[in-house]
């Protein structure tokens, strides 16, 4: 998936007649790969948190949108740490990453943007702004996806 992404982004170059060092055609590649789980993960997150408060709907619970979060929160973590170990932030041969550690790492940075920023950003939205429980999470990724693959590349993923 890197090699036809990455192939992709060359001729795209080209075709603009710019050139990128390879660093940063790298790193484009990989935000790009990123995107890509992004988007499976965000679905992923959407619907475990919309089944949530369906699943709650009857209780009339004022913190709905919290336990829906939390629940999208843990399950969507698990997926992306999955896909970005695989596809984006891949190890060179010869190097080793201890899964266990970087797992952990994962869950504390997801868990800064997914679960505090995402509640404080919750809580406004729907508290101050009066917006829609359904529509907050969707606004709420303007701010933690690219957020999210700064501390993924330089934090959680980090060759060492």
């Amino acid at each position: 998936m890197y090699k036809l992404v990455n192939s992709i982004l060359r001729k795209l170059i080209k075709l603009f007649k710019k050139d990128l060092s390879d660093q940063v055609l790298h790193s484009l590649t990989q935000f790009l790969l990123f995107g890509i789980v992004g988007v499976s993960n965000t679905v992923i997150s959407y619907l475990l948190n919309i089944l949530v408060l369906a699943l709650l709907h009857p209780y009339h619970l004022a913190w709905d949108y919290v336990a829906g979060n939390m629940v999208a929160f843990l399950l969507s973590v698990l997926w992306s740490f999955y896909w970005n170990n695989r596809i984006v932030f891949t190890q060179k041969e010869g190097s080793e990453r201890s899964l266990w550690k970087a797992l952990l790492k994962a869950y504390a940075a997801y868990g800064f943007t997914g679960i505090i920023l995402n509640n404080i950003l919750s809580w406004l939205w729907i508290s101050v702004f009066h917006i829609s429980k359904y529509v907050a999470p969707l606004i709420n990724l303007v701010i933690s996806v690219p957020l999210n693959f700064v501390i993924n590349k330089l934090w959680t993923f980090k060759e060492e």
